[in-house]
């Protein structure tokens, strides 16, 4: 009897401990994997903090070449180059509003996406620009062909193209026509450095009284 009663503690003694071990496994993989959810957070926090933080550098340096700038011309030139720069192989072209049409200033690239004599900018009407003034914001080119954008298709279906508004705080001054090969898509953080940058250039443009509708 005797042997028998310490068999059975023994036995209840090891599921005890088969069940305590159970236990602390599973609050441990619990644990693990709040520890891996936390350490993704943090990686997903430093990233987004780093992003911002090139669109603020960007966006100061952006300032910064643009503030002595004394008339027009040299502003929207020093404004394409700066996003030349932060955007490799890029074309830049600038459609500005005027009093009964838009003006179009227009600029080298060593990287073109498409024959010289088939630019982009060349497809845009005045109905076309008008319409993307209306909207007032970022157009994709998908956007852009359903507002009367055409052109030929071998051309453009080549390429990743945006338009970003100038003064979509107010009244449109115009827009600025972003693209190049869709072999390289122009992706959000890119598009991201270039939208904090509008609300100033905007505020530039508009002290050179450039004429609106």
């Amino acid at each position: 009897m005797l042997k028998n009663k310490g068999l059975m503690e023994n036995q209840q003694r090891h599921k005890r401990l088969r069940l305590l071990t159970k236990k602390l496994n599973k609050d441990r993989k619990k644990q693990a994997k709040k520890i891996d959810i936390l350490c993704n957070d943090l990686i997903a926090a430093q990233r987004d903090f780093i992003k911002r933080l090139n669109t603020i550098t960007f966006t100061a340096n952006f300032y910064e070449t643009i503030i002595g700038t004394t008339d027009l011309s040299s502003l929207i030139l020093a404004a394409a180059q700066c996003i030349k720069d932060e955007l490799s192989n890029a074309n830049i072209a600038f459609f500005l509003r005027s009093a009964d049409n838009f003006e179009l200033h227009m600029f080298e690239t060593n990287h073109p996406t498409a024959s010289q004599k088939q630019q982009l900018e060349s497809y845009f009407t005045p109905e076309l620009v008008e319409n993307i003034c209306k909207s007032n914001k970022i157009c994709t080119l998908d956007d852009m062909l359903s507002m009367g954008l055409a052109g030929n298709p071998a051309c453009i279906n080549k390429l990743s193209a945006v338009t970003i508004p100038l003064g979509h705080l107010g009244p449109s001054l115009g827009f600025i026509l972003i693209y190049r090969s869709s072999k390289n898509n122009l992706n959000a953080e890119e598009l991201n450095h270039i939208s904090a940058i509008t609300i100033g250039l905007s505020k530039a443009i508009a002290s050179h009284k450039v004429p609106t509708h």
